[in-house]
Parts: structure tokens; C-alpha cells; sequence
């Protein structure tokens, strides 16, 4: 098993960087909407409210680079995804959260 470790660390030099902030508006909302379609089949609450976070991060990525390019169907998509993300954390009983995605979305719009 020390021999796997060692071959992997070696193959990936580590630690992966994450290209996140390299991606166009269109692949950061994707990438939000996995994080959040597996936010959604999840029943553990802990991991579900760490992809809320990671659809967060995404979103916010996606809305700076739709800003930065001037894409607006993005942004519109981009705020439906805000709303389905308040909506999976008033499920999971986070009306604060909710609140907040909710009203980020309507600026979008």
C-alpha cells in the first residue's frame, strides 16, 4: 500500500491545483450544477452542506467571469441556480442561507 501512495503522490507532484478560476461562465455553472444535483441525492447532511458550498463558490466564479465578458443568459442561468440552491437549503433547514441565494438571485435577474 506505502508503494501506491508513493506512485500517486509522485504522479500528481502532490498536491492538484484547482483550475477553477481559469473556467468560462458556462463551465463554472456546470460544474455548480454537479455540486448541486449531488447536494440534492445526498442524505448526509454534512457532505450536502459542503457541495452547497462548493455550488457557492462556482456560482460566485461563474458571476464574476459572466460580468467580466458580458454574458448575460449565463447571468440568468446563473440566478436560476441561485434559486434552486436557496430552495435545497430551505429543505435542509437553513432559511438564512436560503434567504441570501434568493437575493442574489433576484439582483441577477
Amino acid at each position: 500500500m506505502l508503494r501506491i501512495e508513493q506512485k500517486n503522490t509522485m504522479l500528481f507532484g502532490g498536491v492538484i491545483s484547482s483550475p477553477r478560476d481559469s473556467l468560462l461562465p458556462e463551465q463554472a455553472l456546470k460544474l455548480a450544477n454537479i455540486y448541486l444535483d449531488n447536494a440534492r441525492k445526498t442524505d448526509d447532511l454534512y457532505i450536502a452542506m459542503v457541495l452547497c458550498h462548493d455550488t457557492e463558490v462556482s456560482l460566485s466564479l461563474a458571476r464574476r467571469a459572466s460580468k467580466r465578458l458580458k454574458v448575460q443568459d449565463v447571468r440568468e442561468e446563473i440566478a436560476v441556480a441561485y434559486v434552486k440552491l436557496g430552495r435545497l437549503l430551505h429543505k435542509r433547514e437553513r432559511p438564512d442561507e436560503a434567504d441570501a441565494f434568493r437575493k442574489k438571485a433576484e439582483k441577477l435577474m
